[in-house]
């Protein structure tokens, strides 16, 4: 499993913008389609909130990637 650290002072990442920053997908349109056709879960859930804030602590996960935030 992968992890993810948070910058310094932020309590949360949008989930669109994590799997962007994590190569996952190229754009944010792709982002909002993987996300909008129900291709990412979120602590082993489907998630389908574009902008769903990623705390630490949660994982994501898509395609056998994983990510843990921390």
């Amino acid at each position: 499993m992968e992890n993810f650290t948070l910058k310094e002072g932020e309590e949360y990442i949008e989930l669109k913008n994590l799997i962007k920053i994590l190569g996952w997908v190229d754009t944010g349109s792709e982002a909002h389609a993987r996300i909008d056709n129900q291709e990412i879960k979120v602590n082993g859930a489907i998630e389908t909130q574009r902008r769903k804030k990623i705390r630490s602590g949660d994982v994501v996960m898509a395609d056998g990637q994983q990510v843990k935030v921390k």
